[in-house]
C-alpha cells in the first residue's frame, strides 16, 4: 500500500439494485459517473451498459471473484477511481466482504491510502418482496442454498432453525443446472414445521427482462420452474394471500386490525354531499 499520509485512488463498491435503471440509487449513479474504471461480472456489466459508456471496463467470470477484487484494488492504487459493481446490495452476497478481506491481507487502513466506500443498493430480497406484496413485514431469515462455499450440512441446519423459529424464509440461489436436489431437501425440512398451505412466492428476474411472479404454497412450490435467477420467499405461520398478493402481518395479535376497527367506530368517515 502507499506510505502513510499519501492519498492514492478511490474505490466504490456499488450495489446497483435488481437491474432496472429506475431502481439504481442516485448515489450509485453519481459515483459511476465520476469513475474512470468499472470492474464487474460480465452479466452485471451488461445490466448497466448504458451508464458506463466511455469508461474502461474490466470483465471477469462468475467464479473469478478473488481475481476481480485484486484487479480492482491494483487499478485503484495507481490513482484511478474504480467502481466494483454488484447486483442488489454489494454487502449482501456481493463483493464488499471479499474486497475488504483482500484489503486486510494487503495491510490497508482507512486512515490513509486507498479511499473505499460501499454504496448500498436495493437487494434482491427487497425487490422480490415488493413484487409479491408485503411478505417481509415480520422477522425473516435469508439463506443461500449454494453449497459452493458453505457445506450443505450447515445450510440445512440454518433452514431447519429458521423453519422451527417461524421466520419468513428467503431463499437465494435455490437451484442451478447442477444443484437440483438442495431445493427438494429444503422443502422437506421446512414442511416438518409448516403447513403445506403456507404461502410461497417465486420470482424470477425481478425488475429485469423475463420477470415472472408466482404465488403458490409450500406443497406445490416445486411444480414451478426454479433456477439461479429465482428468489423464493416462504411465509411464516401468519402469512396469508389476498388478491394475488402475499402478506405477512407485523405481529401475531392483529394489533393494526383491532386499532382500525376501533378507529372506524370512533371516527366516522366524512361523506361528501
Amino acid at each position: 500500500m502507499s506510505e502513510k499520509g499519501q492519498k492514492v485512488g478511490k474505490m466504490f463498491i456499488v450495489g446497483f439494485g435488481p437491474g432496472s435503471e429506475d431502481h439504481i440509487t442516485s448515489r450509485a449513479k453519481k459515483v459511476i459517473e465520476e469513475s474512470n474504471v468499472i470492474v464487474g461480472y460480465t452479466t452485471y456489466i451488461e445490466l448497466v451498459r448504458d451508464l458506463i459508456r466511455g469508461k474502461k471496463i474490466i470483465y471477469t467470470g462468475m467464479t473469478e471473484e478473488v481475481d476481480r477484487a485484486k484487479k480492482a484494488i491494483d487499478i485503484a492504487k495507481k490513482g484511478n477511481t474504480v467502481v466494483v459493481i454488484s447486483s442488489g446490495d454489494a454487502g449482501i452476497y456481493g463483493m464488499a466482504g471479499l474486497i475488504f478481506q483482500v484489503l486486510k491481507e494487503d495491510g490497508w487502513r482507512p486512515s490513509y491510502g486507498l479511499e473505499v466506500e460501499v454504496v448500498p443498493g436495493v437487494t434482491a430480497l427487497s425487490a422480490v418482496g415488493s413484487l409479491l406484496g408485503a411478505p417481509l413485514m415480520h422477522d425473516f431469515a435469508s439463506i443461500s442454498l449454494s453449497d459452493l462455499l458453505t457445506p450443505w450440512e450447515v445450510i440445512l441446519k440454518r433452514v431447519e432453525a429458521a423453519a422451527q423459529a417461524d421466520f419468513v424464509i428467503a431463499l437465494y440461489n435455490p437451484k442451478s443446472g447442477r444443484r437440483t436436489w438442495q431445493i427438494v431437501e429444503t422443502q422437506k425440512m421446512i414442511r416438518k414445521y409448516r403447513e403445506g398451505s403456507t404461502p410461497v412466492g417465486i420470482v424470477k428476474s425481478a425488475y429485469r427482462d423475463g420477470q415472472n411472479i408466482i404465488i403458490t404454497d409450500l406443497d406445490h412450490m416445486l411444480d414451478f420452474p426454479i433456477g439461479m435467477l429465482t428468489t423464493i420467499i416462504i411465509g411464516n405461520s401468519s402469512t396469508f394471500t389476498y388478491e394475488e398478493l402475499m402478506i405477512t402481518p407485523r405481529g401475531y395479535h392483529n394489533k393494526y386490525e383491532l386499532s382500525m376497527k376501533k378507529m372506524a367506530l370512533e371516527v366516522p368517515l366524512a361523506v361528501p354531499e
